[in-house]
């Protein structure tokens, strides 16, 4: 029955696309999607996924090329029909000057107008400003930092990870929903701890929930700071004085300590114990199973967040290509923005980006080491619009100002 269903739909694809002038046009073109890498081992950002240990190996991050190649994979598929093969070209670069020179060079020569950006914060930030008179679009594959999608936003760059504020208003939502009201923080040392704190605060005040205390943590066996590197000391309080423990560790080099090690029998959230994430390996339900499996045959080890952002930044624009039945940028973009488009991340319904800040909306997985526990938003928070939009910046309150 898959053979037969699979010729079907080659064959349609093939009548779509020789009815098509524009694809006749481009028929046998290769359509080339750069792969733009930054310098990532100054960056506080190198391990930001929650449960991420670098001291452990399973838990070494990793960039993801590897999700763009599946997407890739994928996109051959679509592009069959219509003589269209895509091309993944991987560069790299320290400074966003020099990713530029990247850029420059692959739409010079190969035509490239599609970037997937896989790059800190800054750098991200300053290559978006330096393409602006491109014809190019850039996808931000890599960072959380909520600042790409307000003050720094650009016209010209995507979001397919979600940002803090959107991992931590699931994460605020989840707890609401439990009655873990009662929140004690312990916050880390970086400013990447602080700002998940920060995050934190806002789905606080936004939702309901009362975080009784911000503890700082250090990470240090030095015996004369006790009160700041043992969990025991830094979760001691009265009797029921907090619901839910929330550690803010970018890093994770302290939070994998923490469950089971407060004072009080208490749930640990945030960098570890139960952690927001926009994929998970463990996900069984709208053909995850399928695209996880694919993944760990093919690199041997297990789908994380930024394959799926890199994953799902290609087939954004492979099904454009096929919507449109164009590879004009212009027609890529339009698509993109079209607010009826559902696109299928394996997550479940299907998606659309926002035009006021280019981010993908998306739910959030509220997931273990092992087990996906939940999903956001719950059915208890409703929208006029999308209930997806309950989670991060909505329209009313974006700081985006290039529309």
């Amino acid at each position: 029955m898959f053979r037969v269903q699979t010729f079907f739909f080659g064959a349609l694809l093939l009548l779509v696309a020789a009815g098509s002038p524009a694809v006749a046009a481009e028929k046998n073109s290769p359509f080339v999607i750069g792969y733009l890498e930054g310098d990532w081992t100054a960056s506080e950002e190198w391990n930001r996924h929650p449960a991420d240990m670098g001291r452990l190996p399973d838990y070494l991050p990793h960039r993801p090329f590897a999700g763009a190649e599946i997407g890739v994979d994928d996109a051959q598929y679509l592009g069959r029909g219509m003589g269209i093969t895509y091309v993944l070209e991987r560069r790299m670069g320290k400074t966003a000057g020099e990713l530029l020179a990247a850029l420059k060079g692959l739409n010079g020569e190969q035509g490239a107008k599609v970037f997937l950006v896989d790059a800190p914060q800054a750098v991200t930030a300053e290559l978006a400003k330096l393409a602006a008179g491109m014809d190019v679009l850039l996808f931000n594959v890599s960072s959380f930092a909520d600042s790409l999608r307000a003050e720094d936003c650009a016209g010209n760059l995507f979001h397919t990870l979600p940002n803090n504020a959107m991992l931590m208003d699931a994460l605020v939502q989840f707890l609401v929903v439990k009655k873990w009201l009662r929140v004690l923080v312990l916050e880390g040392p970086l400013e990447e701890d602080k700002k998940m704190v920060a995050a934190f605060r806002r789905a606080a005040k936004r939702f309901g929930l009362k975080i009784v205390d911000v503890r700082s943590f250090l990470l240090t066996q030095d015996p004369r700071a006790r009160e700041s590197n043992r969990v025991e000391q830094l979760t001691s309080g009265d009797a029921d004085s907090y619901d839910a423990v929330f550690v803010a560790d970018a890093h994770g080099e302290f939070s994998y300590r923490v469950p089971y090690s407060t004072v009080l029998p208490r749930p640990v959230v945030g960098a570890h114990g139960l952690t927001p994430r926009a994929w998970h390996w463990s996900f069984l339900r709208h053909g995850a199973p399928q695209v996880n499996s694919r993944f760990e045959r093919k690199y041997g080890r297990r789908m994380d967040d930024r394959d799926w952002a890199a994953w799902i930044a290609v087939k954004s624009v492979s099904e454009a290509v096929l919507r449109r039945k164009s590879p004009e940028l212009a027609a890529i973009r339009e698509h993109l923005l079209d607010q009826d488009i559902k696109l299928d991340a394996f997550k479940g319904g299907g998606y659309s980006y926002r035009p006021w800040d280019n981010q993908l909306r998306q739910p959030i997985l509220m997931a273990t080491d092992n087990w996906v526990a939940a999903m956001a938003p719950h059915k208890a928070y409703l929208h006029p619009e999308s209930k997806l939009d309950t989670l991060g910046y909505d329209k009313p309150e974006t700081q985006c100002a290039f529309n």
